[in-house]
């Protein structure tokens, strides 16, 4: 039997569940959550391996209508995929899109790009059973898919389902990546987001799209299995800063210490973890800013 693979773009709209579906089909975490939207901001690969297959998922930012130079260069980046990919995989939620300009840009998208799609309808925890085969017809009128696949990520139901209907429509083709690979991304990359899903997480909701995080030194002390980590958050007001730091330091001390655990758990070993919080005005509508962040 030759071997399969392919490359997968997970793309969606803005929380829709795109990054904890791929954690679950990968069984880790390698992309950050949370109940925010655009919490994705870099296109991450992560790679399963099968018995005689190899599937290369690229989890991209939400697309959206924006006019944010940061969320531009997101939404760039999530377009850009769907050109290098074998396989589109929408992820969108089970509800009623019928007037959701967004998704019908995204469909729009798909229109014309003459590859595999599916549809992975997402969050069917939510929906009662006598309204999802209508939902199905729906999403199906409204452009050719290969495949719908109704599921929940969060509870792991319908993945068996997806990863079949995936795996049909590989290509013989060689072994991209070392089978102990996981991700394309750097430890640095993995824990700067780790760091900065916890500001997400933690802090007001206007503060993290205004935050962006550094790995500035990262080294690993093998005998001890102890890694020590120093990294920077940036934001763009001096107000700011002072929400990340919080009364008497409480509120950097808690997205520390709740980084440095999730850090632990992943790379299993002990963390010291030393956070910094830098102002760099309007970072995040700056070109040469971005680029330096690793946007």
């Amino acid at each position: 039997m030759s071997f399969l693979s392919g490359f997968i773009a997970i793309i969606g709209p803005p929380n829709s569940g795109k990054s904890t579906l791929l954690n679950q089909l990968l069984g880790r975490k390698i992309a950050i959550t949370s109940p925010k939207p655009q919490t994705t901001r870099n296109r991450i690969v992560g790679i399963y391996h099968g018995d005689n297959y190899q599937m290369a998922f690229m989890d991209t930012p939400g697309i959206h209508q924006t006019r944010s130079p940061l969320h531009k260069s997101m939404v760039n980046s999530a377009k850009a995929s769907l050109k290098e990919v074998d396989i589109i995989l929408l992820v969108a939620e089970p509800v009623d899109i019928t007037h959701d300009s967004e998704m019908k840009a995204v469909l729009e998208l798909l229109g014309k790009l003459e590859k595999p799609a599916l549809l992975a309808l997402n969050k069917i925890d939510l929906v009662k059973k006598e309204n999802l085969l209508p939902l199905i017809e729906s999403y199906s009128k409204l452009h050719c898919f290969d495949a719908i696949i109704p599921l929940s990520a969060l509870y792991r139901d319908g993945l068996e389902a997806l990863r079949e209907e995936l795996v049909k429509r590989l290509s013989p083709g060689p072994q991209f990546f070392p089978p102990d690979m996981i991700t394309d991304k750097s430890e640095d990359f993995l824990i700067a987001e780790i760091i900065r899903e916890k500001i997400y997480h933690e802090t007001r909701q206007e503060l993290p799209y205004s935050s962006a995080v550094v790995v500035e030194a990262l080294d690993e002390d093998q005998e001890r299995n102890l890694l020590k980590i120093i990294a920077v958050i940036y934001v763009e007001k001096q107000s700011q800063k002072g929400i990340i730091i919080g009364k008497d330091g409480a509120m950097i001390k808690r997205i520390g210490r709740k980084a440095r655990m999730e850090v632990e758990r992943i790379f299993s070993a002990r963390v010291y973890l030393e956070l910094f919080v830098k102002v760099e005005k309007k970072w995040s509508s700056d070109s040469r800013s971005l680029r330096r962040l690793g946007y």
